[in-house]
């Protein structure tokens, strides 16, 4: 429950800071921003997106030690434990990407400073820079916590894949595989957006901006809408 506690605060945190932008743009007409409040809005979007990432991936860990140590469980994640895991996820959520507005602060921009779409996020306000020196840093930053949380989640199911094929009882079987699917599609959500921080590094210089267009609504917009649906009706 205190992931889940996280994990809705991640959310919350996430819709607050897309949904002015879109409201201003969509109800208001008001298609206007500043750098400083873009460079701000980017800077959350990111973290909560980092901290909602990271919070899966402690479920997945959680997940991984009840069915694979139950006995141990109570002493292994104590609330000690769960509380220092909770801090350490939004004090590195927080660190990495402190230094996006800073970097992008001192880059210049071209005159025709136009988004695809209602909202700041890294990849695109970089695409409007006459250089992109720290378009590195961005896929360093997004490697380092989307891109690990998703191959240590993998992992995790790995193993409580391997543990739960152990069972002698289909309908165990059964059992614990159901109560997982709701995690694994909350998960599958985070692939976008690792897609879109390679590709706008290693593709072409001028991508369609629908393909980021898309990638970048189906990422920040979908997993906070469906979250609160996959966890309560499913569970």
């Amino acid at each position: 429950y205190f992931f889940l506690s996280m994990l809705s605060m991640a959310d919350l945190g996430l819709s607050v800071s897309t949904l002015p932008s879109m409201v201003a743009v969509f109800l208001v007409g008001q298609r206007k921003v500043g750098a400083a409040t873009c460079f701000m809005q980017l800077l959350f979007i990111h973290t909560f997106s980092v901290i909602e990432s990271a919070v899966l991936l402690a479920m997945a860990f959680d997940r991984c030690v009840a069915v694979r140590e139950p006995l141990g469980y109570a002493t292994i994640l104590t609330t000690k434990h769960i509380g220092s895991i909770g801090l350490a996820i939004v004090t590195c959520s927080a660190a990495f990407h402190l230094p996006l507005p800073v970097l992008l602060g001192r880059l210049q921009f071209q005159p025709v400073n136009a988004l695809s779409h209602s909202y700041c996020v890294h990849p695109h306000v970089l695409r409007l820079a006459h250089s992109s020196t720290h378009s590195g840093f961005g896929l360093f930053v997004v490697l380092s916590t989307l891109g690990t949380d998703a191959v240590l989640t993998l992992l995790s199911y790995v193993l409580i894949l391997k543990t739960v094929l152990s069972i002698a009882s289909n309908a165990d079987r059964l059992k614990a595989f159901n109560t997982r699917i709701s995690h694994i599609c909350a998960v599958l959500f985070y692939t976008p957006l690792v897609s879109l921080s390679i590709i706008h590094r290693f593709g072409k210089k001028k991508l369609p901006a629908q393909v980021c267009m898309l990638l970048s609504y189906l990422h920040f917009l979908v997993p906070p809408m469906l979250n609160p649906l996959i966890y309560t009706l499913r569970n």
